[in-house]
């Protein structure tokens, strides 16, 4: 496309467009230039004006012609006004380009509206010193999450190119997930894979549901490491990435994972009334779920890489206690 180094935030650029990418949309199209803007960052800029097409304003979704000329400004990284804070940061590994973590189980990825400070986000400000600007204000660096109450290995960013490699993995599914979790129910297959779209749930807001007719495409296999009576101890391998995903498709199964506060079985048909049993799960005092395995390919040497982030302690003496029950 003739593009040189063009992610110089403040300076404007010019893209003509070349044959082979007629008929496009355009934010769709400047998502895959090396201009490092995802689509919805295309999307703002386009609404804003800031983003031209022949000299005009547009609207994201024009389809773009051969010869057409895009011209716009980057706008400069918005200044970071959270606080750095000396909190624990377990790292399985660091180097001048990516941190990979074992995040705690009760530790929030980042801030949100009443939630600000004791996050993730807030630890890695403190950890790295150069984060400011990177994927905007309240996310630096941050390219995926985990839930609250979900631990396990995590990869952040440390500069600008590390962070659209790393984004540009997880959009196109070449990140391999592996998660562990103690699961509700009698499995009679050893494996399977749900094969169910996930959407925003119509009634309940913080809930994602697979009763929903905006889902997007969602896969989730699984397989039966042990079983327990009414409880199985599963490795599970997301296809897919949305929201709440594991969770979810378990739930949806009739299989919802051990302790889950928003889609266990909480109050219904199906609690586990042993008391031995009960006294295991006490062990968990949060959802049972947890990231095992990260593996994908390093943004700067290529080279296929793999980190595993070890079984928590509470979740090891869950497993011991209903173990010792079999």
């Amino acid at each position: 496309m003739g593009l040189k180094n063009l992610f110089d935030q403040g300076k404007y650029f010019s893209i003509q467009i070349p044959l082979k990418d007629q008929g496009r949309r355009i934010d769709q199209f400047l998502s895959e230039t090396n201009l490092h803007l995802s689509r919805s960052q295309a999307k703002k800029l386009i609404e804003e004006g800031t983003i031209l097409l022949n000299n005009q304003k547009t609207k994201p979704s024009a389809h773009i012609k051969s010869g057409d000329l895009i011209s716009g400004r980057l706008p400069e990284p918005e200044p970071l006004s959270l606080e750095p804070e000396p909190l624990p940061l377990p790292i399985l590994y660091e180097d001048s380009s990516i941190i990979v973590i074992d995040k705690p189980a009760g530790m929030v990825v980042h801030p949100a509206a009443g939630n600000t400070s004791g996050t993730l986000v807030n630890a890695l400000l403190h950890h790295c010193k150069d984060l400011a600007g990177i994927n905007g204000v309240l996310r630096p660096g941050i390219v995926h999450r985990l839930d609250r109450e979900t631990s396990g290995v995590m990869v952040v960013a440390k500069d600008e190119e590390a962070f659209h490699q790393l984004a540009r993995q997880f959009k196109n599914r070449l990140v391999e997930k592996v998660y562990l979790a103690v699961a509700h129910g009698i499995f009679k297959q050893d494996e399977g894979l749900i094969d169910t779209p996930i959407g925003r749930h119509p009634v309940q807001r913080k809930r994602m549901s697979t009763r929903t007719r905006k889902g997007k495409t969602a896969m989730t296999r699984w397989k039966v490491l042990e079983r327990f009576g009414p409880l199985a101890f599963l490795e599970i391998y997301p296809q897919t990435g949305r929201t709440h995903q594991i969770r979810v498709h378990l739930s949806s199964l009739g299989h919802p994972i051990l302790g889950d506060p928003l889609y266990g079985r909480k109050g219904k048909p199906g609690m586990i009334d042993h008391p031995l049993l009960k006294e295991c799960v006490k062990r968990m005092n949060r959802q049972a779920l947890h990231a095992l395995r990260l593996t994908f390919h390093h943004p700067r040497t290529g080279e296929k890489v793999q980190f595993v982030a070890p079984i928590p302690q509470d979740m090891e003496g869950t497993l011991e206690c209903l173990r010792s029950m079999v």
